[in-house]
């Protein structure tokens, strides 16, 4: 027998309590009224009335007359209740519990008179001033006994039915605990009024055990019993025992009953134990009873909570047949399967389905289909069901507010997320979750004073920030930069009552960190410590990241020693800080180390790991290394991501070995990638390289098919590279079309095209770009003078060739050893007259 809480119910009376009433039963059962002189016997009052009535005759109501009287009618049950009747008002009548239990156990013994015992008991128990239901209880057996009464226990029946009917259930367990102690067998219909009562009061435990005491005694009760019960543990959320209860009473052979299965199916699927849901609802239908509605609906939920959509579609399609009709709960629950498995438009369309076949939409429906919807990013179908939604009377919860407001930020439909945020805030919905959501979206674009704003009209609208709330204002100084500011905010925490958590601290590392300011990121860390706040994982990566990112790569190892000591396990992030900060010092063997030391620790790499070091050993001219890293991706099955193939594409281009490289750029398209703009300025840049025009040309039309808009440096490699194969229209027609993107040209763009319009004599064309760099503040570099001095050395002018000279002396750029030697050899060439000429 399983172990249950203590009982709360009031236990039985101790044997020698109970002796102790025995004792004083010839007291008063009920206060009678004070006794009246008897005109016969009383001589006090000297003076008579003629007009005074008849004496009444005198009685002899002593309790063991009356108990004489009432045994002398033993034999005639309403023979003994009229002459009870008769006395029961005279004065002087003292109506004992004896005289009671004596009278009901006559009435007991006729089937005329047992109305008239249900009626005593039930004024007994719903008086005030009666003892105890186990003194009752005991004087009924006493009195069973000691006249030979037959062994009857429709008395004590009676009685546990009163206490129930008057509501009190400390007496009905009293009395019927009495009864099991004196082998009185409770009747079970009578039980399972006393179970019910019990389960309605919440006092599911209590029940249980009552049940476990009837057990000890082979009582078992019946199929309701069993009922009871198990809806009691449902309720109760004990679902292990209400299906103990049912094995139980299957394996004592109690025939069960359909609402049997049903409640036990129920319970399973409260428990999640789909297969044995589905094995009892077969045996269920075996037996030849058709499952309930409610049945398959527990079922069906069961089924999606397990992700078995297929088959909770088919005990729809079985439910269906049977003749009922799927109601909201089931059709809800059939729409959040099909969501779970991102098929949003099924469940849209179920949706409409069931509407159309008459079932009305709750809150909860609603509340599913606008969460997914707006997690799938189809905005303009969530806020058209939140609307119909009102339209049918339903009021939004704050979830489904909350659902919408995410989905509008994440589509950066602000106008749509605040006009909501503002309705719901109206009507008092919002809660600081709903606030919170908002604030996280500002400070995470830095927009801190807005952030500042909404927090005001939240304490406006008696709304008392959370911990969550301040650290979100955290993170916003903390991306602006503003470190004092988010440093300040700590106090702000504890003045409010808070404490600032793991994530507070972890915030302001970072921040410092972010700021290059290590000292104070440690300061922090150390106060984190004082506090008795324990670091987490995302404390120490944190640390770890953060020391790579100020350049201090070198002391992460020690660093790192110390962590684990303190109980940190180092994971994949950790290393990939690490490695990275070596590839981004140009420390490859380092990073390379670090690697090897990731692995010994049996950390798996991932893509991000491999990731950077295939950027680094690309960048170190190690090709060679970077293939193999990229082989030991595939033979562990990984799968490159596209920063990855970029890194090896764009190693590979600088290698010149634009074979591999492009083997690489189809293979990254069979995967389902996306190249980006990166990606296929890479593969240009290479095919440039190698004055292969035409494939860059080529490759420059796929990205443009593949809507990848081109950059400065896409415009770059192809101009320079067509204008280096003498195609100056083509180039310039290049130019004119990225001047008309907004795309404003930089130092390299202008060298190009100075180098370019030079070389074929493009002189005055090749002023106006000295003139357009002025324009854009651009200050021309020695090398673009030097390009335009040698051009008019060319074409024989030297006197724009010194007046460029002295331009850029006046711009206070300093002439290298080609700018003189352009000079002094223009100068000796015009001057120059060869021997012999």
């Amino acid at each position: 027998m399983p172990k249950r809480f203590p009982n709360t119910v009031s236990s039985i009376p101790p044997k020698s309590l109970l002796r102790s009433f025995s004792q004083i039963s010839s007291k008063l059962l009920f206060p009678t009224d004070p006794p009246t002189p008897n005109p016969v016997t009383d001589h006090s009052s000297e003076q008579t009335s003629p007009e005074a009535e008849s004496p009444e005759p005198t009685w002899n109501l002593s309790q063991n007359h009356v108990l004489d009287t009432l045994l002398g009618h033993k034999a005639h049950p309403k023979s003994a209740l009229g002459f009870f009747k008769g006395i029961e008002k005279k004065r002087g009548f003292v109506k004992t519990v004896d005289v009671l239990c004596l009278l009901l156990q006559i009435l007991a013994s006729s089937p005329d008179t047992h109305g008239d015992v249900k009626y005593l008991l039930n004024n007994y128990v719903f008086g005030d001033s009666a003892p105890a239901a186990s003194v009752l209880v005991e004087h009924l057996v006493e009195c069973a006994g000691r006249y030979g009464f037959e062994s009857n226990s429709r008395v004590s029946n009676y009685l546990l039915n009163s206490y129930v009917r008057a509501n009190k259930i400390t007496g009905a367990v009293e009395c019927f605990r009495t009864m099991l102690e004196h082998n009185v067998l409770p009747w079970v219909p009578i039980v399972n009024i006393l179970l019910t009562a019990m389960v309605r009061r919440n006092m599911v435990d209590d029940a249980c055990h009552l049940y476990d005491e009837m057990v000890e005694r082979r009582i078992y009760g019946d199929c309701y019993t069993l009922h009871v019960l198990m809806r009691g543990c449902l309720k109760g959320g004990n679902f292990e025992e209400a299906e103990r209860y049912f094995r139980e009473a299957a394996g004592r052979g109690l025939k069960l009953d359909a609402a049997a299965y049903s409640i036990v199916i129920q319970t399973v699927c409260k428990r999640q134990d789909l297969n044995l849901a589905c094995k009892l609802l077969k045996e269920m239908k075996e037996l030849g009873w058709v499952p309930s509605e409610g049945t398959y609906t527990s079922v069906i939920g069961a089924c999606v909570k397990q992700g078995n959509l297929v088959e909770a579609l088919k005990l729809k399609d079985e439910m269906v047949n049977s003749g009922m009709h799927v109601n909201v709960i089931a059709a809800t629950s059939l729409m959040k399967g099909h969501c779970m498995q991102g098929d949003v438009s099924s469940a849209l369309q179920l949706f409409d389905e069931v509407v159309e076949a008459g079932v009305t939409p709750n809150v909860a429906t609603f509340s599913v289909l606008i969460d997914w919807c707006s997690k799938n990013g189809n905005m303009e179908k969530a806020n058209e069901l939140y609307n119909r939604m009102k339209l049918m009377g339903i009021q939004p919860t704050v979830f489904i507010i909350n659902f919408l407001v995410k989905g509008f930020l994440k589509q950066n439909l602000l106008e749509n997320a605040y006009g909501l945020f503002d309705e719901a805030a109206d009507n008092g919905i919002p809660t600081v979750v709903t606030y919170n959501i908002l604030l996280s979206w500002l400070c995470k674009l830095g927009k801190v004073n807005e952030a500042c704003n909404l927090w005001d009209k939240m304490i406006g609208k008696g709304i008392a920030p959370s911990l969550v709330s301040y650290n979100h204002i955290v993170l916003g100084h903390c991306k602006k930069g503003c470190m004092d500011d988010a440093y300040s905010v700590m106090n702000d925490i504890l003045k409010s009552g808070l404490k600032p958590n793991a994530i507070t601290y972890t915030l302001l590392i970072d921040g410092f960190f972010k700021r290059g300011d290590s000292e104070r990121a440690f300061n922090v860390y150390e106060q984190m410590v004082a506090a008795n706040i324990v670091p987490t994982d995302y404390t120490f990566n944190t640390i770890i990241n953060g020391l790579c990112k100020v350049g201090r790569v070198a002391e992460t190892k020690d660093q790192l020693n110390t962590f684990i000591k303190q109980g940190f396990i180092p994971t994949s992030m950790t290393y990939n800080s690490i490695i990275d900060g070596f590839v981004k010092e140009g420390a490859i063997d380092s990073a390379e180390s670090a690697y090897g030391e990731m692995c010994e620790s049996s950390i798996s790499p991932n893509v991000i790991s491999y990731t950077s070091l295939i950027n680094g050993f690309c960048k170190s001219n190690k090709i060679d290394f970077a293939l193999k890293m990229y082989n030991d991706m595939k033979n562990k099955g990984l799968d490159m991501d596209i920063t990855a193939y970029g890194a090896l594409i764009d190693g590979l281009c600088k290698k010149q070995d634009m074979e591999s490289a492009s083997k690489l750029f189809s293979e990254l398209l069979e995967v389902g990638l996306a190249p980006n703009a990166v990606i296929y300025n890479s593969m240009i840049s290479g095919f440039r390289n190698l004055n292969n025009m035409e494939a860059a040309l080529n490759m420059h039309k796929k990205m443009i098919n593949s809507n990848v808009p081109c950059d400065l440096q896409t415009y770059t490699s192809l101009i320079s590279g067509l204008l280096k194969e003498g195609k100056l229209n083509v180039a310039l027609d290049f130019y004119t079309e990225m001047l008309s993107r907004d795309i404003e040209p930089d130092i390299f763009m202008y060298t190009v095209l100075m180098n370019g319009l030079c070389n074929h004599g493009q002189l005055e064309n090749a002023s106006k770009i000295l003139k357009e760099m002025d324009g854009n503040n651009i200050t021309p570099t020695v090398l673009v003078y030097n390009t335009l001095i040698a051009g008019h050395f060319k074409d024989g002018n030297l006197q724009e060739a010194f007046r460029l000279h002295d331009e850029m002396l006046d711009k206070g750029l300093v002439p290298d050893d080609t700018t003189y030697d352009i000079l002094v050899n223009g100068k000796l060439k015009r001057s120059y007259t060869p021997v012999g000429a």
